[in-house]
């Protein structure tokens, strides 16, 4: 077996590491999901009897995230010949090694049944020795616990247990920064790495960042550098994430919002309403693909064509695509006589209610997480325009909830 693949050398530490817990910190682009992607591939091809559960918090993101990302590893070490090494099976997610029989599996921590489902893993060959969770900071320290507890028994001579945390340092009150980088201990290593050491990064790509940087000081710390930052001046502060039914039978109405993009994000939102409050069922969100491919994907995951689809405004062919693909898609009038003002006016009908999100929606929670007011260098003080970085869900979510919000006595 000869790979040709190409690492960075910032994260050599980490994978040589044979430390309890890799605690790895970053900026988005920084490669540390790559780099463990390739990571568990060659050490479940050398070490027989390690096998991988690879988590996020929702277990339904895996397979645009750790699934592809490990899928993308095998493919770019082998090419051609990746069938040869590992069988890669989509339903159920599942990675086996053909040498030796290691296995990678896939899981989330949701709710209590897949908690429970964790603690009844086996595998034919060998015992489950490493876990990745990627997105870390979606987990609580509860979780945590659970699967760490998890690792545990006498193991063959040479294989140790290790659990491996990927992801952006959103809040300096995290629960990871207290226990795993301020609490000294023997059995962790911490690691940092941002995208200015990812010698793959794209042009593209440092030039989004450098828009951030000047647009978005303060979330430049956490998702340009890479360092522990605090959200301050969010906008919205009345959400939470939570297991909601995907049914829109239960609630009082519904509706799905959609802003377009191609290098940001195209954002489709699936939205219902009930006893007033917001609940955000679903999210499609993806970059550079054109109007045939979002349409296809949308059509492809179920997204309803009898909903309202209410759209920006300035994007009228693309209206009119969805439209002839029998979508009931429709630009969202902005009043004339507060234009201005119009985007406050959706915000501020937001904040008059709570805001419910199912956890499978990860980018929509990002947004949410980040979304903040401008703030003025001089005066320190925050204006009352957005910031407009990383607001794609955001805009889909305002033009969801239009009708509703116009209808002021929509529901007697």
């Amino acid at each position: 077996m000869k790979t040709q693949l190409e690492l960075n050398p910032i994260f050599a530490d980490a994978d040589r590491s044979d430390k309890r817990y890799i605690v790895m910190k970053g900026s988005a682009g920084s490669g540390k999901s790559f780099d463990t992607a390739v990571h568990y591939i060659l050490r479940l091809m050398k070490d027989k009897g390690r096998n991988l559960v690879a988590m996020r918090k929702s277990d339904v993101t895996n397979r645009d995230s750790t699934f592809a990302e490990l899928c993308g590893a095998v493919y770019r070490l082998f090419g051609d010949k990746s069938s040869d090494y590992w069988q890669i099976n989509s339903s159920p997610m599942k990675l086996i090694c053909k040498a030796n029989g290691n296995s990678i599996i896939f899981r989330g921590m949701n709710d209590d049944r897949q908690r429970e489902k964790l603690k009844s893993i086996t595998f034919s060959q060998g015992k489950l020795t490493d876990v990745w969770l990627e997105e870390a900071t979606e987990f609580t320290k509860e979780d945590f616990e659970i699967i760490d507890d998890r690792l545990r028994g006498e193991l063959p001579c040479g294989l140790f247990y290790q659990i491996r945390l990927t992801f952006n340092p959103v809040s300096v009150h995290h629960w990871i920064k207290k226990d795993l980088f301020d609490h000294k201990d023997k059995n962790v290593l911490t690691h940092h790495s941002t995208y200015l050491q990812n010698r793959f990064i794209d042009d593209g790509y440092r030039m989004r960042m450098e828009r951030r940087r000047i647009l978005d000081p303060d979330g430049y710390i956490i998702y340009g550098l890479g360092n522990w930052g605090e959200a301050k001046g969010l906008i919205l502060k009345n959400w939470e994430a939570k297991d909601i039914s995907s049914d829109i039978s239960d609630y009082d109405d519904a509706a799905i919002g959609q802003d377009f993009g191609f290098n940001h994000a195209n954002a489709i939102l699936l939205i219902g309403l009930k006893d007033g409050d917001i609940y955000i069922l679903s999210e499609i969100y993806l970059f550079g693909k054109d109007t045939c491919e979002i349409i296809e994907e949308a059509e492809k995951t179920g997204l309803s064509k009898k909903l309202e689809m209410w759209c920006d405004s300035a994007e009228p062919d693309r209206i009119r695509m969805w439209k002839s693909a029998g979508f009931r898609a429709k630009a969202v009038v902005k009043e004339k006589h507060h234009s201005e003002n119009y985007q406050s006016s959706q915000i501020d009908w937001l904040k008059q209610r709570r805001i419910f999100v199912a956890p499978s929606c990860i980018n929509t929670i990002k947004e949410l997480s980040q979304w903040k007011w401008k703030k003025n260098e001089q005066t320190g003080e925050y204006e009352d325009q957005p910031v407009p970085v990383m607001d794609d869900a955001m805009a889909a979510l305002r033009y969801g909830v239009e009708r509703w919000r116009k209808r002021k006595s929509w529901l007697i």
